[in-house]
């Protein structure tokens, strides 16, 4: 479905991707995990299409992603960033449909019913703005606008990062059983090795810009390929310091 060759950006002398060459599997679910800066949603940004890659080309469905037809392949991705990145000053109903309206695209009213009723989001919520839902209402509807055009592609950025615990928990529940229902291929990054685990068939370490490890979380515990990745998992899984 996404294959990335070479795929390498800058800014000025800071170096945030270096050149990475990796095939998403179709229908499949790969969690890039890393610390801050690594490079993580630049990757998501660069596979939109919303920044273009110093050197390196995108594929797309076989398309090589270009600045001439980014517009169009990103019809058929699904993005959804924390908290939702809805636009306040619209409904929930008016974020979601906002553009497959624009696209004039036909049976709206069924697609949202069904939508609705994918992420258990009650017709109620749908009339209300941002600013009257819960962290995780705001999730649900910002993956219903990502969900809106059937995408073959989702990419998930953080989706869940700024949730409480419980509701991420609920959230993450129902997030797998969808991405397992609908079989789209799924990309998401996360800074939570349990999160990475319980969604990633396939995990992509990163740091500084490079893909230090990819594998099942077996592989990065059991055969990890140098010191920091056993290093990153040892943190994230040490206990927290006495009070």
């Amino acid at each position: 479905m996404i294959t990335v060759t070479g795929v390498a950006k800058s800014y000025g002398q800071r170096v945030v991707l270096q050149a990475l060459t990796h095939g998403f599997k179709p229908g499949a679910t790969t969690v890039l995990i890393g610390p801050s800066g690594c490079g993580k949603s630049t990757l998501l940004r660069l596979l939109m299409g919303l920044i273009t890659p110093d050197t390196g080309s995108i594929l797309i469905d076989d398309q090589v992603l270009t600045a001439h037809n980014a517009q169009t392949l990103r019809h058929r991705m699904g993005y959804v960033i924390q908290d939702g990145g809805l636009f306040p000053h619209l409904t929930a109903r008016e974020n979601i449909l906002l553009l497959a309206t624009f696209l004039k695209r036909a049976a709206l009213a069924d697609r949202l019913a069904e939508l609705a009723h994918l992420v258990q989001l009650s017709q109620g919520d749908l009339d209300r703005y941002p600013s009257q839902l819960s962290g995780g209402q705001r999730q649900r509807v910002g993956l219903m606008r990502a969900l809106m055009l059937d995408p073959p592609v989702l990419l998930l950025d953080e989706p869940l990062g700024a949730l409480d615990p419980i509701t991420r928990s609920q959230l993450q529940a129902q997030l797998k059983a969808i991405f397992a229902q609908l079989l789209k291929t799924v990309i998401l990054v996360t800074h939570d090795m349990g999160e990475a685990a319980y969604f990633g068939a396939e995990i992509l370490l990163m740091r500084a810009g490079e893909v230090l490890q990819t594998g099942s979380l077996e592989d990065l515990l059991e055969r990890p390929a140098q010191p920091y990745v056993r290093d990153f998992i040892r943190a994230q899984r040490s206990p927290l310091p006495p009070l």
